[in-house]
């Protein structure tokens, strides 16, 4: 658990659990968290750790609903809670069952303290909502929401940092050992929309693009895994033509078996 500082007044935090990274954007008179980790406890540890950066006014902001970035907000409250307004849909059709999926999965993993900590965590949902675009000032520096399309999800929020150079991405950018996990790609997913909140990213020009799990990117790491999930689309194109099987789509792919099969099990 480590704050990166990656401009001034601009933090990425990177643990250990699921390899997840959160943020810090700290204005003059306020200050953003950029997503609140899984549950009560995990989010009382972040907020402790912001307040060792700075005493300031807090927000926060969910890059999307999934609950390793949206669960950990009661130790911040009462405060705004930025998201996409997708992500508050999700969030109440979807949140209780995805709470309980993960207790569940903590206690085959022999992990009860995980899973006590998500059956003590109560659920809260995003009150400032965000169609495309919103400005935020912290005193001295504009954060800017983005809604760059569908990729990871059908809400995937960007937030901007224009005088840093630092995008924070969420899931829509993961830096794992292949650029991708197999966890990458979900029912939500958009394959070919993902291609192009890729190219959209690469227009912003950022310094820095923060992934929502592992270590910050560049723009490079973009390009490539932008190509890649062209790729990944032009093979499940071909499949559904039947000009090739899925076993001989994931041996043409750039990308581990795993991560290919579930890439192109994707809307």
């Amino acid at each position: 658990m480590t704050w990166l500082e990656l401009a001034d007044g601009v933090y990425a935090r990177r643990y250990e659990e699921l390899d997840l990274t959160v943020g810090l954007v700290v204005g003059s008179e306020h200050c953003l968290v950029v997503d609140v980790r899984g549950d009560v406890d995990q989010g009382a540890e972040l907020a402790a750790a912001v307040r060792e950066i700075t005493p300031l006014p807090w927000s926060v902001v969910y890059t999307h609903a999934h609950f390793d970035h949206a669960f950990g907000t009661t130790a911040f409250l009462p405060c705004d809670v930025w998201a996409h307004e997708a992500c508050l849909t999700e969030l109440t059709t979807y949140g209780e069952g995805a709470r309980q999926k993960w207790i569940q999965h903590y206690l085959k993993e022999n992990r009860p303290e995980m899973a006590k900590a998500l059956e003590r965590t109560e659920l809260t949902m995003p009150d400032r909502l965000v169609t495309d675009t919103a400005e935020i000032d912290l005193g001295g520096r504009q954060v800017v929401l983005r809604f760059l399309g569908h990729a990871h999800t059908d809400h995937d929020l960007f937030v901007d940092v224009p005088d840093a150079g630092v995008l924070y991405a969420g899931d829509a950018v993961e830096n794992a050992e292949a650029g991708f996990s197999a966890y990458s790609f979900n029912d939500g997913s958009s394959l070919p929309g993902w291609t192009e909140v890729m190219d959209a990213i690469l227009t912003l020009e950022p310094k820095i693009i923060v992934a929502g799990h592992g270590d910050p990117v560049d723009t490079a790491f973009i390009a490539k895994h932008r190509d890649g999930l062209r790729e990944l689309v032009a093979l499940k194109t071909r499949i559904k033509a039947g000009d090739l099987t899925t076993d001989e789509a994931v041996a043409k792919s750039p990308y581990p078996d795993d991560v290919t099969r579930a890439a192109l099990e994707t809307p």
